[in-house]
């Protein structure tokens, strides 16, 4: 059947159920060999009684999106088990996939003029398309595309490769195309794909080694947590095994693992809410694993014990519920919200950056204290003419203390009382925007401190997803300094262990209309009021420090805010 979107714009409406074979494959693009996919579980599912709520039209969702009622799209997602044919994903996946895109400046074209850059043409090409470096040739999964449908992904991967290089390594990507490409066309793929790694606000696919190897670190460390019996199970039946190597294939338990039905549901939500639905779905999957172990020959230790990892995928493959049931018990799950997988996955990331430096050895130290890596000349120059704050070696000492990757680009002065006055909403006018930022404070007694803050001002106005506003923001990149009378840095604390640090030691950053605070828990390290003229400084536990100034509360002579340059 010709795939038309004026077509499958006119039946997303209908949501008619599968009445005959005919109808069987409506959804689907052209590039999907349809005669492969299974129907049957649609078939065997219980007949409606025609008490149940009628699902829910496109109309219906992309008002609500435009709306911005984004729980109540996340509610809709969740309960509406739309057929696996149904055309509503034609229009309902790249909608979803639309509120993420930061490039709102693409004009129609854009993607033909890409594919044109790449390959000097916009013909689909018979030979092999090699595949881009962050791309994993073992699980490039085309699902159910055509011959034509797998050129096609190959394509789009390459032109999204182009376009960021800054993706590294991203194994998902691959099959997440291959299964946008099954309800819609090669330009639409490649507008979700760039709105998915581009977002800010929520994390879709991993795009660096680092990302790759701190998601499944956090899958791990939640499912300790959530399901406790499952890996004290397979801990004692596999003593020998280590868990690392099990979660390190997590996230192919879902994209090779599951029939095609549940995962189509999956991304229905996934598209919308991001990864924190893989994360629930992956500790449904061990939870249900742990029991079959139990009652099931199939999987009895014996079976299993030599390779967990592979028994996970198969059992996948035969998963004993249906999709409606999978995801009724992934969105069951308490304890897991938003803010308590961020933690876990900021700690995580710290800790394994933190390793990574102690383990680069001196090499990488002296690298990053080099002369390659400082302010240029001119830069020096400029912050000398503005500062009122740093002298060339005090910044020299600054500089020594920054991540290395920051080191790369030059500083610019955002913000100054001497030349933008003390008011904190010209404050946020100006630096809200950048991230990273370095805040510099003199105080009228000319000691000298500030912060290093990770993540941008304007998060003190993201709202979880019971929409409060959340009060701390930050990652464990943010650290203290003082730089007189005392010089001294003052790191995360999470940066020096695996302990349970508790949630006083990760209050990083929080700023409201009457204030801007850096630091928390038993205190806090740096508080400045509405007219940053007076602030105040205490030990806290997020940094362990002692007050930056020994009076604890000063007179603001001077705050300076730098960003950097093309970070």
């Amino acid at each position: 059947m010709p795939y038309h979107r004026a077509d499958t714009s006119a039946q997303a409406d209908k949501l008619s159920g599968i009445v005959e074979e005919s109808d069987l494959y409506e959804g689907f693009a052209p590039h999907v060999e349809t005669s492969e996919i299974k129907t049957l579980d649609f078939y065997n599912l219980p007949k409606q009684t025609g008490k149940e709520p009628a699902l829910r039209s496109f109309t219906e969702i992309q008002q609500l999106l435009q709306q911005n009622k984004k729980r109540d799209v996340k509610n809709i997602l969740r309960e509406n088990s739309w057929p696996i044919n149904s055309p509503i994903r034609s229009q309902l996946w790249p909608a979803l996939c639309a509120q993420h895109l930061t490039k709102q400046n693409m004009l129609d074209g854009f993607y033909w003029e890409m594919v044109h850059q790449v390959f000097g043409t916009t013909e689909l090409s018979e030979k092999p398309i090699m595949l881009p470096a962050f791309v994993d040739a073992t699980h490039c999964l085309p699902y159910h595309l055509t011959s034509t449908g797998r050129a096609v992904a190959d394509r789009i991967v390459n032109v999204l490769g182009y376009d960021c290089p800054d993706i590294t390594y991203s194994p998902v990507l691959y099959p997440i195309t291959s299964l946008l490409l099954h309800f819609m066309s090669e330009e639409e793929a490649y507008l979700c794909l760039a709105g998915l790694v581009g977002s800010k606000e929520k994390t879709f696919i991993n795009q660096t080694k680092l990302q790759h190897e701190v998601t499944w670190k956090t899958v791990m460390q939640i499912a300790k947590k959530h399901t406790k019996s499952a890996i004290a199970y397979f801990q004692r039946i596999c003593p020998g095994q280590k868990l690392e190597r099990v979660f390190m294939d997590w996230c192919w338990w879902i994209l090779a693992g599951l029939p095609f039905q549940h995962l189509v549901r999956i991304m229905d939500c996934y598209f919308h809410e991001g990864i924190k639905v893989l994360y629930r779905v992956a500790l449904v999957i061990l939870n249900l694993f742990h029991k079959e172990c139990q009652s099931n020959n199939e999987w009895s230790p014996d079976n299993i014990k030599n390779d967990i990892g592979n028994a996970l995928i198969k059992f996948c493959k035969k998963i004993p519920v249906s999709p409606a049931k999978l995801l009724h018990a992934a969105f069951s799950i308490r304890g897991l919200s938003t803010q308590y997988i961020s933690r876990i996955f900021i700690k995580t990331e710290m800790l394994l950056k933190s390793r990574s430096a102690l383990n680069s050895g001196s090499k990488q130290l002296i690298k990053s204290r080099s002369s390659d890596n400082l302010p240029t000349s001119q830069s020096q120059v400029n912050i000398q003419m503005m500062s009122h704050t740093l002298t060339i070696r005090e910044l020299f000492t600054l500089w020594s203390w920054l991540p290395v990757r920051i080191t790369m680009y030059q500083p610019v002065l955002l913000y100054t009382t001497e030349e933008h006055g003390c008011s904190l909403t010209t404050f946020y006018v100006r630096v809200e925007q950048h991230e990273p930022t370095l805040l510099m404070i003199k105080t009228c007694n000319n000691e000298v401190f500030g912060a290093y803050c990770s993540s941008r001002w304007l998060e003190r106005n993201v709202k979880d997803d019971k929409g409060q506003r959340q009060a701390y923001f930050g990652t464990g990149e943010t650290f203290l300094f003082s730089l007189y009378p005392e010089r001294a840095k003052y790191p995360w604390v999470g940066i020096e262990g695996d302990r349970d640090l508790g949630h006083s030691s990760e209050l990083f950053m929080a700023a409201d209309s009457k204030m801007i605070t850096i630091g928390g828990g038993e205190g806090q390290a740096i508080w400045m009021d509405e007219n940053i003229r007076f602030g105040k400084t205490d030990a806290c536990k997020t940094f362990n420090n002692p007050p930056l100034c020994p009076s604890g509360d000063f007179e603001i002579r001077v705050l300076e805010v730098y960003g950097f340059v093309g970070v």
